[in-house]
């Protein structure tokens, strides 16, 4: 009847335990809804992201200079190495799910009080008639081992498998991060290519105004000399090619930071940097493909690691639940024991070995239990957030970008037009100058007209690749 009463009262303590914790709701991917389509758009064709960087960019130098980024740049360094710290948590949680084993030698010497249960013991031992020589315990009793001790938890509630898959889970994790970084970085360097590209077209445009204007502060002292327009026309005409000079060394400074930054990211110093054609003849793209929002989860890498976090701590919240529950763990040891070195080889007599197994069940320790419970609940809401932002920020980007590409496009056609208008306008308003139908100040502000207006058409069409760029990272592309 006590047998029967001891599981009975066992069965009671766990379920005890059990409903002590009121389990957590799981917070899955799932839960986070996405449109069936960027913008109000229906868009099944292939994703822009799964286009490999050799061909989304076609120019040979960016995609080399993409290669020695991806090969060099000290933040992709830094995320294989949290790759390798991860892995080795993997080990480590893998490794709990078996027995530990450890060489334990040890040897000392112990005396026991005259008037305790060990000394009284060993003295009358030593008086017995089945006691030989041989197996008489000295006063002063030295002790002698060595052998294997081994410890094996039994996984009984799934405790360390969870843990073992959030590791793993993490791991995971860190490789995404990696390719993340990886995407970033091919959209910086891209960023900066075609800045670098802008500015050398700016300096182009300038060194253009600047032999123009400096022709027309010759002509303005030809006429003044002749009568024909005074000092103030002069100063006018002078004050805007100084000005103009002045714009290049800004653009020439804006150029030599550009490629050190470009330098920095490719994990170099002080190397020139190669250009390939001028940003005006680079081709954009006839057709974009997006894709639905559903390419853009099982491409793009944050919101990958992001889900993978999320799934690391829900395995977490189980391993925490999970510490409410009794454990069963078997400890054994094997090995040679005795109190004299001389007979410490002698076999079997010196063998020894134990072999033990016991439940474990936390009583002062519960609160400390469920506030790790509390705590990992509460990482995975803090995760679920993670991915919900990491999900609402691409489906942004992508809607943003495709719709700036298509206002800029609109708006460069528009600039384009503008610059050949200005241009005429400058040639007329010089030959009516020259014919004195217009004054120099009509010269003057048509010649700083197209001069404003060719640096704003470079500007856009810089900043229509750079909206290529920002939607193609969006996507996830750039991290094969």
């Amino acid at each position: 009847m006590t047998f029967l009463k001891s599981p009975y009262i066992l069965s009671v303590l766990v379920a005890s335990f059990l409903c002590s914790c009121k389990v957590a709701q799981p917070l899955l991917p799932e839960a986070v809804k996405v449109p069936e389509a960027f913008g109000g758009m229906p868009d099944t064709t292939k994703s822009l992201g799964y286009t490999p960087r050799t061909i989304f960019f076609k120019d040979e130098h960016l995609t080399r200079l993409i290669g020695e980024a991806v090969e060099n740049n000290p933040d992709v360094q830094i995320a294989l190495q949290r790759i390798e710290m991860t892995r080795a948590s993997v080990l480590v949680r893998k490794g709990a799910l078996l027995p530990s084993a450890s060489l334990f030698v040890a040897g000392g010497q112990q005396k026991f009080g005259a008037h305790t249960m060990d000394g009284v013991g060993n003295f009358d031992t030593n008086f017995s008639n089945n006691i030989t020589d041989d197996k008489r315990m000295p006063e002063h009793l030295p002790e002698f081992y060595a052998g294997l001790q081994s410890s094996w938890e039994i996984d009984l509630w799934k405790k360390l498998r969870s843990r073992k898959r959030a590791a793993f889970l993490r791991l995971l994790s860190s490789e995404k991060g990696k390719h993340w970084v990886t995407t970033t970085l091919v959209s910086e360097v891209a960023v900066l290519y075609y800045e670098l590209l802008a500015l050398d077209n700016e300096l182009n445009i300038i060194h253009e105004n600047i032999r123009l204007q400096q022709k027309a502060v010759e002509v303005i002292l030809v006429q003044k000399q002749a009568g024909r327009a005074n000092e103030l026309a002069v100063k006018q005409f002078t004050a805007q090619l100084l000005n103009t000079q002045g714009l290049e060394y800004r653009i020439r400074q804006e150029i030599v930071e550009g490629e050190n930054a470009l330098n920095t990211l490719l994990g170099r110093m002080g190397k020139p940097v190669e250009r390939g054609q001028p940003i005006l003849e680079q081709t954009l793209p006839m057709e974009i493909s997006v894709g639905i929002p559903a390419h853009m989860l099982r491409r793009r890498p944050d919101v990958q690691a992001a889900e993978l976090n999320l799934l690391a701590s829900h395995a977490d919240l189980k391993s925490a639940h999970a510490a409410f529950f009794p454990s069963l763990t078997i400890t054994s040891s094997v090995g040679l024991q005795s109190f004299s070195s001389s007979y410490f080889f002698n076999l079997p007599g010196s063998l020894a070995y134990s072999v033990l197994g016991g439940l474990t069940t936390p009583l002062f320790e519960r609160n400390t239990i469920r506030a790790d419970y509390k705590a990992a609940t509460a990482f995975q809401a803090e995760e679920f957030h993670h991915y919900r932002s990491a999900v609402l920020n691409g489906y942004r980007e992508v809607v943003t970008s495709m719709n700036r590409i298509e206002n800029l496009k609109a708006a460069s056609d528009l600039k384009e037009q503008e610059v050949e208008v200005l241009q005429n306008a400058v040639a007329t308003s010089r030959d009516l100058f020259n014919t004195g139908y217009a004054n120099y100040l009509e010269v003057v502000s048509a010649q700083r007209g197209v001069l404003e207006a060719e640096l704003a058409l470079a500007d856009t069409r810089k900043a229509q690749f750079h909206s290529l760029i920002a939607l193609y990272k969006a996507l996830g592309g750039g991290w094969e």
